[in-house]
């Protein structure tokens, strides 16, 4: 007998989720483990990398589920669902990232060894698809996210392991691997849940005074914190310095820089809270490919404010091209801010291989690989190999790689999500959190008007 449409889509959130967590349970019942105390005990270096690493880890738990998650509530009445869904999505990804990453890469004798080192990696996978969701946030149903996560958690790794262990690409802040390939998985997913229609603008859509100044702290907390993000893979010592140093000189460049061009580009000299919250960091995300390289601290100013300019335009000029044009939705702009960035950092970085001698580079992008050492030594002789001027190309189609092959999978993500069991809310009821919360004090909210609230009740019923 069929399930009512009524009843079923309403119980696929917590059923999806409890059938996961269970199991998640069974799965690291029978093959998950940690080290034997005795080699623990005698391992003086797992003691040091806990010291050295899990401070670096604190602050990526910090940017992920405060940072991110007020950065996205620029949107007035979605801010419960903008900080619940992130943290539901953080833990859900690192979660699947952790179980197949263990089966791909550290399945040994029946067992997978846990350790802070393989949690971080698997956090550094989740983070694609928390930039991903920002191109299509508050039109799609909580059970269309986890189902996106699902999908771009393996193909992140799939890609991850071509560009950083099959091609040798430098990239030790995830540029290329994480940045670009998030923004474009996420376009693409937008461009196929919404076809060809271009999305009006909502009236739940535009940021008040009060959402934007706590997506705006938001922005600050992300900006304290990101060189641990950057820094936190590199090899300690003169590289894992350099990282710090050089993500913390281009970050103040484009904080600077985006006041500067916000300014320029209003008549009234008038600064865009949407320009501060995403141009200020934009200079994070291109120095991560080159962070740790032995560059001079001008390229890394340089970089922060090109990056800069790239995000503030992009926001003015090209967002509105791209929606006119091509019916582009992209509702955090993460284009801007991880997409072009992304790519102005990926051309650095080919710059920087010609101009920067092999032996005072610093760690390798396969410290992001679950390889390990033995595949830096393999990478650093294949580098070896093929020459400056082969390894400069290499980084060039490392990006090409990570641009085509997220946007080509985003777009067949995007057509799953579209079943209609996956309850997407229909365009007048987006960018609501009373779809998917018990909302106590509405005084704050606007009043909606009666066919609205007949509207959401009947769409509670499919929820």
């Amino acid at each position: 007998m069929a399930v009512p449409p009524s009843t079923y889509p309403r119980h696929l959130l917590p059923l999806f989720l409890g059938l996961f967590q269970g199991a998640l349970l069974l799965f690291f019942a029978l093959f998950v483990t940690y080290d034997e105390p005795s080699a623990q005990a005698e391992d003086t270096s797992l003691a040091n990398q806990v010291y050295s690493t899990f401070p670096f880890f604190q602050d990526i738990q910090v940017m992920l589920v405060v940072g991110l998650g007020l950065l996205l509530t620029f949107l007035p009445c979605y801010g419960f669902s903008a900080l619940t869904h992130n943290f539901l999505l953080l833990n859900f990804s690192t979660q699947w990232a952790l179980v197949l990453q263990g089966l791909l890469h550290h399945f040994h004798h029946g067992q997978i060894h846990l350790d802070l080192h393989k949690l971080l990696l698997s956090e550094f996978a989740a983070v694609t698809v928390l930039i991903s969701v920002g191109a299509i946030l508050g039109r799609a149903s909580p059970c269309q996210l986890l189902v996106m996560a699902t999908c771009e958690i393996p193909l992140y790794l799939a890609s991850e392991w071509v560009i950083v262990t099959c091609l040798g690409v430098l990239d030790v802040g995830g540029t290329i691997t994480i940045h670009v390939f998030s923004c474009y998985f996420g376009l693409g997913v937008s461009k196929a849940l919404f076809k060809a229609t271009q999305q009006p603008l909502h009236p739940k859509e535009a940021p008040t005074t009060s959402s934007d100044l706590r997506s705006l702290v938001g922005t600050l907390i992300l900006w304290v914190f990101w060189p641990s993000f950057v820094a936190v893979l590199c090899q300690p010592g003169d590289a894992q310095h350099r990282a710090i140093l050089n993500t913390l000189l281009a970050m103040s460049a484009s904080a600077i820089t985006t006041v500067v061009a916000s300014s320029l580009l209003e008549r009234d000299g008038k600064l865009s809270p949407g320009h501060l919250q995403n141009g200020s960091l934009a200079g994070g995300v291109a120095i991560g490919v080159v962070a740790d390289m032995a560059v001079p601290p001008v390229a890394a100013l340089a970089l922060g404010s090109l990056s800069a300019v790239l995000c503030v335009l992009g926001f003015r000029f090209l967002t509105p091209f791209l929606a006119r044009k091509l019916t582009l939705h992209d509702q955090c702009g993460i284009h801007n801010l991880h997409g072009l960035p992304g790519i102005l950092g990926a051309a650095a970085s080919v710059v920087a291989v010609l101009v920067v001698p092999k032996d005072t580079s610093g760690s390798h992008p396969s410290q992001l690989s679950p390889a390990g050492a033995n595949a830096s030594e393999a990478l650093e002789r294949q580098w070896g190999s093929r020459g400056v001027s082969g390894q400069a190309l290499y980084q060039a189609v490392g990006l090409a790689v990570a641009a085509g092959a997220s946007l080509l999978a985003g777009l067949l993500t995007g057509s799953a999500l579209r079943l209609p069991c996956l309850a997407r809310p229909p365009e007048r009821l987006c960018f609501e959190d009373s779809l998917y919360f018990k909302i106590h004090d509405q005084a704050e909210s606007p009043e909606p008007d009666s066919s609205a609230e007949e509207g959401a009740l009947a769409l509670k019923e499919q929820v």
